[in-house]
């Protein structure tokens, strides 16, 4: 199958073969994609139609060509007009099915606060997928809750409970395993680190629920007018992290690589030191993606307990070929039970299928080199691999064992 490493030696044959957790990933679309919103998403960037610059033409879309064609039956560097011609031929449904399962993946945590379109329900992924006992779980997206909160209509010296109440009974109706903050996107992580008191937490709901931002509150503001539903503000973005840790489960940070949205200089995870030490060994930290600080989430993963990374947006975005290069800086300084592997897969069924396969070749490569030179043992390797793929997000999350999952 196209997801396999294409080289020999034990630690391919053995990522070829190891059934993944997918420790940070969305749904996909139900629905067939004409060109033009297939291309939109497969780009963190806009589609520009008028440019004749198409997301085909980059690292990613070339990678989607030559990986993710077989799965269609198509030649690999199948032409973009064939390859979305085969798509539409087949439907999303067996389009879906096919990459779900061509992944290897057993285990989905999915973050189900981003949907503005139809996507698969966690439960609708795993039977996509195809592999029992695949199986799956929510991670709920912190701001997305705030926002459904103040749409629902709320006092602003009543936010602060509403909002715990909500995510208790978020956490309680759903088979949740962690949260996750896109604080990355809202204001970055240059924050006061200490916990907001309670009169300003209600100071600055009262300035979100009348539609106003504080001064310099959103990272975005020259970026589109300010909507006074996005929960931007810096106070408030603190009480949600520091909601995280009193909720005690895992908290999941985008960090690095993503949308123009993002400020990326406010994006480096490093900006997070001053709050870890505040927060030491509360509970994990999963900083997400990382790109390109994956050396600074190395080296915070290596000074604080609590600290995990994966490098899963990027893996895709760069594809098989540079895999290797990321996880390499990735694991320069990071103790190897702190990374796990995610696709951060949205929306088409292709970035699960990409995201596999280039964690399964880069990490062997990189491995199979250092037992070749004899700079790591065969079952060290092997230990890392099983690791890596499966066994720190089992644990981290803690998810059943791998043979009763």
């Amino acid at each position: 199958m196209s997801s396999r490493p294409i080289a020999a030696g034990p630690v391919h044959e053995a990522l070829a073969g190891l059934p993944l957790v997918d420790h940070h990933c969305h749904g996909v679309v139900t629905a067939d994609l004409d060109p033009a919103a297939f291309q939109s998403l497969i780009t963190e960037g806009d589609a520009w139609p008028e440019s004749g610059i198409t997301p085909f033409d980059t690292p990613v879309g070339v990678a989607i060509r030559r990986h993710c064609a077989p799965v269609l039956d198509l030649p690999r560097h199948a032409p973009a007009a064939e390859y979305l011609a085969r798509r539409a031929e087949l439907g999303w449904r067996e389009v879906n099915r096919r990459f779900l399962a061509d992944a290897g993946t057993e285990v989905f945590c999915v973050d189900t606060g981003y949907a503005p379109g139809r996507l698969t329900t966690p439960a609708e992924l795993a039977a996509a997928a195809g592999r029992p006992p695949t199986a799956a779980y929510e991670v709920v997206r912190l701001e997305a809750v705030a926002e459904a909160v103040a749409a629902a209509g709320v006092e602003p010296d009543e936010y602060a409970r509403a909002f715990v109440t909500a995510m208790g009974e978020a956490i309680a109706e759903r088979n949740v395993v962690a949260v996750k903050s896109v604080a990355a996107y809202r204001t970055g992580f240059d924050l006061d680190p200490h916990r907001p008191s309670d009169g300003d937490v209600t100071e600055a709901a009262r300035r979100w629920l009348a539609g106003g931002s504080a001064d310099g509150a959103a990272s975005t503001a020259d970026k589109k007018p300010h909507d006074p539903r996005r929960l931007d503000d810096p106070v408030l973005v603190r009480h949600l992290l520091w909601t995280a840790v009193d909720l005690g489960l895992p908290l999941q940070l985008h960090t690095g690589f993503g949308d123009n949205d993002i400020r990326m200089h406010r994006a480096d995870p490093a900006h997070l030191t001053d709050w870890l030490h505040l927060t030491s060994g509360a509970i994990p930290v999963l900083l997400l993606h990382c790109w390109p600080y994956q050396r600074q989430a190395g080296y915070l993963s290596a000074v604080f307990e609590q600290v995990y990374l994966d490098v899963g947006l990027t893996l895709h975005h760069v594809g098989p070929a540079r895999a290797r290069a990321v996880l390499e800086e990735a694991l320069e300084v990071t103790p190897f039970r702190k990374l796990l592997y995610s696709s951060d897969a949205y929306g088409v069924a292709e970035f699960f299928q990409l995201g596999a396969l280039a964690f399964r070749y880069g990490l062997a490569s990189l491995l199979q080199d250092r037992v070749d030179a004899d700079e790591l043992s065969v079952p060290d390797a092997l230990r890392i691999v099983e690791w890596t793929g499966c066994d720190n997000a089992r644990r981290v999350y803690g998810l059943p064992p791998k043979d009763s999952a």
